[in-house]
């Protein structure tokens, strides 16, 4: 019996990462939409940043979407999560380091804890902060998109507005998913 109450308190992090495009959203959504079908008690959370498609619905560029609370701080989530057995968190990208011990915490209480997030920045700088999610994952789904250019598998996400922010939330209208080779580093 105590084998199983300690199986049960076992929790994990399970980061999606890859470039614009990739399907990390889509991944994320199928993953939470099995745990509502499992009746698992599910929370899913975006940044307020995010507001392309929906201001209360995490939504994928194929427009697939499910209903989200909107957090301003990745301590957010700490506080409206406490009943889930299961956490989603979509754009981890645009949450600060404090989203790293949100996660482990969440692990800690034996919660299922499932990240989605680009793990590099237009410039293909790895984007804070999803490494440290990624080492401390213990499942890690790497998602790639078609580049836009030849149709290779992509892994790079590539800007074509010549703002030089960081953070620049957009969609196609900004971004194309490229591969490696057509990838073409931005001057700024």
């Amino acid at each position: 019996m105590q084998d199983i109450e300690n199986k049960k308190m076992r929790g994990q992090i399970e980061v999606i990462c890859g470039s614009m495009f990739s399907g990390k959203t889509e991944e994320l959504i199928r993953r939470l939409r099995r745990a509502q079908i499992a009746k698992q008690r599910v929370e899913i959370f975006k940044p307020a940043v995010d507001n392309r498609y929906s201001d209360n619905e995490i939504v994928s560029h194929s427009e697939q979407k499910i209903p989200s609370t909107v957090v301003e701080t990745a301590e957010q989530i700490l506080l409206f999560s406490s009943e889930a057995d299961v956490i989603g968190v979509d754009e981890a990208q645009f949450f600060d380091s404090y989203l790293v011990e949100v996660c482990q915490r969440l692990a800690e209480q034996g919660k299922r804890v499932i990240v989605a997030g680009l793990d590099t920045d237009y410039r293909a700088v790895p984007f804070e902060p999803m490494p440290q999610l990624l080492a401390i994952a213990e499942y890690i789904t790497k998602t790639l998109a078609v580049c836009m250019k030849c149709g290779a598998p992509a892994n790079r996400t590539q800007r074509i507005s010549n703002t030089g922010d960081r953070v620049l939330v957009g969609a196609t209208d900004l971004y194309e998913a490229r591969c490696r080779s057509c990838y073409e580093a931005p001057e700024d």
